[in-house]
C-alpha cells in the first residue's frame, strides 16, 4: 500500500491553514478533531469483543498478553503493559510490550528498527512463545514490517493473533487471525501519528487490559481489588476501597489491610465472609479469584 493511500498519511481538508490559526482556533480544531477518536472506536466494538475474549482465554489457561509495535505503537503497547502491575496486581510477565529497537527505543528512535520482520520474530523468540499465548501488533500506519515478522511467527508456533491498525485494509490485517482497523480520520497535524491515531490505540488497549481483567477476576463490582500497595498513596486507596467494598469503617479498613498482609482481596473477603486469611485464600481458589464467588 502506498503511503499516499493512507488515511493516517492524508492531509486533513480541515487544518490546512494550521500555521495561520491562533492558540485558541488552533485548540478548538484540535478538539474537534479528537472528537471523532472516540466515535470511530465505537464503531470497531464488535471487532474488539472477541480479542477481549481470547485474551481471558489465554490469561484462563496459563498464557500472556503480548503487545507488539514500534514508536508510538509500541510506547503505548509498553505502558499499558507496565500499568497492569500495580493495577491489577499481575506478574510483570503476564502482559508485555515490546518495541522495535528495545527499551531503549522508549526515548529515542532506533533508526531502522522497525524495518526487521526478522527483529519481531526475534524478540518473541526471546520471550519463549507459546501457543498458550496472545500476541496483538499494533501500527498506526498497518504495514510496519516489525510487527508482520512478529505475527507471522507467532501464527506459525499456534499463538492466537490479533492486530490494530489506524487505515483500512492495513497489511497487519493479513496476518492476524482478530484484526481491528480503526480510521478516525487524518491527522490534526499531517501524518503524526502519535496524535488522533495514538489515542486511538491507547482507547483500544485500555479496553482490551481492563476488561480482560474484570474477566479474570481481578475486579470487585467497580474497584481494583488487586491493586499493589506500592507507595503511599495506594495504602490509602488500598484502605478506601476494602471500605467502599464492605462498608465498614476506616479503622476496620486499616486493620484488615494489615491482618490480610496487604492483600485488598483478602481483606474483603475476611471483611465480607468473617473468615481468617487462610480461609479467604482457599475460599478466593473455590471462587476461580472473584470475590462475589466467594459470599
Amino acid at each position: 500500500m502506498d503511503l499516499d493511500k493512507l488515511t493516517t498519511e492524508c492531509r486533513n481538508q480541515a487544518t490546512m491553514n494550521l500555521d495561520e490559526l491562533t492558540i485558541k482556533e488552533a485548540l478548538i480544531k484540535m478538539n474537534q478533531e479528537d472528537q471523532k477518536v472516540a466515535l470511530a472506536v465505537k464503531e470497531v466494538l464488535p471487532d474488539i469483543e472477541p480479542i477481549i475474549k481470547a485474551i481471558i482465554a489465554a490469561f484462563n489457561q496459563g498464557g500472556r498478553l503480548i503487545y507488539m509495535g514500534a514508536g508510538t505503537s509500541g510506547r503505548l503497547g509498553v505502558l499499558d503493559a507496565a500499568e497492569c502491575v500495580p493495577t491489577f496486581g499481575v506478574a510483570p510477565e503476564m502482559v508485555q510490550g515490546l518495541i522495535a529497537g528495545g527499551q531503549k527505543a522508549m526515548t529515542i528512535a532506533v533508526e531502522g528498527a522497525e524495518d526487521s520482520q526478522e527483529l519481531g520474530q526475534q524478540d518473541l523468540l526471546k520471550l519463549n512463545l507459546t501457543d498458550k499465548d496472545i500476541v496483538v501488533g499494533i501500527a498506526a500506519s498497518g504495514r510496519t514490517p516489525y510487527v508482520i515478522g512478529g505475527l507471522i511467527y507467532a501464527d506459525s508456533i499456534g499463538a492466537v493473533t490479533a492486530s490494530i491498525s489506524c487505515n483500512k485494509e492495513a497489511i497487519i490485517s493479513r496476518y492476524a487471525k482478530m484484526p481491528i482497523e480503526i480510521d478516525a480520520g487524518p491527522e490534526f497535524l499531517t501524518g503524526s501519528t502519535r496524535l488522533k491515531s495514538g489515542t486511538a490505540q491507547k482507547l483500544i488497549l485500555n479496553m482490551l487490559s481492563t476488561i480482560s481483567m474484570i474477566g479474570i477476576g481481578k475486579v470487585y463490582n467497580n474497584l481494583m481489588v488487586d491493586v499493589k500497595a506500592t507507595n503511599e498513596k495506594l495504602i490509602e486507596r488500598s484502605k478506601r476501597i476494602i471500605m467502599e467494598a464492605t462498608n465498614c469503617e476506616y479503622k476496620t479498613a486499616a486493620d484488615y489491610f494489615i491482618k490480610a498482609d496487604e492483600n485488598v482481596k483478602l481483606a474483603i473477603v475476611m471483611l465480607l465472609t468473617n473468615v481468617t486469611k487462610e480461609e479467604a485464600a482457599e475460599k478466593l481458589i473455590q471462587g476461580n479469584h472473584f470475590i462475589k464467588n466467594t459470599l
